[in-house]
């Protein structure tokens, strides 16, 4: 099993680059923004728990998110690894994703992260905005607020993992294609 981190902020394109990298490698893709709305959709009893917190403006735990991840892990079959994508959020949750990956023998092989240029994340997401619909990406102090959370919380993970020496840069400008084969031709040397 080889495991994935996927990063980027937002605009970056790594949900798109996810789906496609998820396919072409054999990888189940755990998009924890999917799974939580996906466990709210479904009504289970974790989504319940989790739609009461979130309907606060609350974070849902990290323990209710890693328990969420290894029911998932657990519960997949034929896959040759996992690319988590939009998780972990902090160097706690890094950690707790590692002591559970540690118990079913396995680990974060690399943390991949796409580096965009600021004004290529606005015009992304302004360009999300027009085709998705997506209100956050359409006002711009909003988009500004969400970069700079990413940087605020993702740069000690970054930092976490190049200690680990498991960091990998990605140049996250072009085409969807030509990131796709930047990723694609690093991720081959793990599979």
């Amino acid at each position: 099993m080889v495991n994935f981190l996927i990063f980027g902020p937002p605009g970056s394109g790594k949900g798109t680059q996810s789906v496609r990298l998820a396919e072409k490698f054999n990888l189940a893709h755990l998009s924890t923004g999917d799974m939580l709305r996906a466990e709210i959709a479904a009504g289970t009893e974790l989504g319940k728990r989790m739609s009461s917190i979130m309907s606060k403006g609350e974070l849902v735990p990290d323990e209710v998110v890693i328990e969420m991840i290894a029911a998932r892990i657990d519960g997949t079959k034929g896959k040759d690894g996992f690319l988590f994508d939009g998780f972990p959020r902090t160097v706690d949750q890094t950690v707790a994703l590692e002591k559970m990956l540690n118990k079913r023998k396995m680990k974060i092989d690399s943390m991949l992260v796409l580096d965009v240029d600021h004004d290529e994340l606005v015009k992304r997401l302004i360009g999300r905005a027009e085709l998705s619909g997506r209100p956050d990406d359409k006002d711009p102090a909003v988009i500004e607020n969400r970069i700079d959370v990413y940087k605020e919380k993702t740069e000690p993970i970054i930092e976490y993992c190049r200690k680990k020496g498991i960091y990998k840069p990605i140049n996250g400008m072009g085409s969807i294609e030509d990131i796709f084969v930047r990723l694609s031709d690093y991720m081959k040397k793990f599979l």
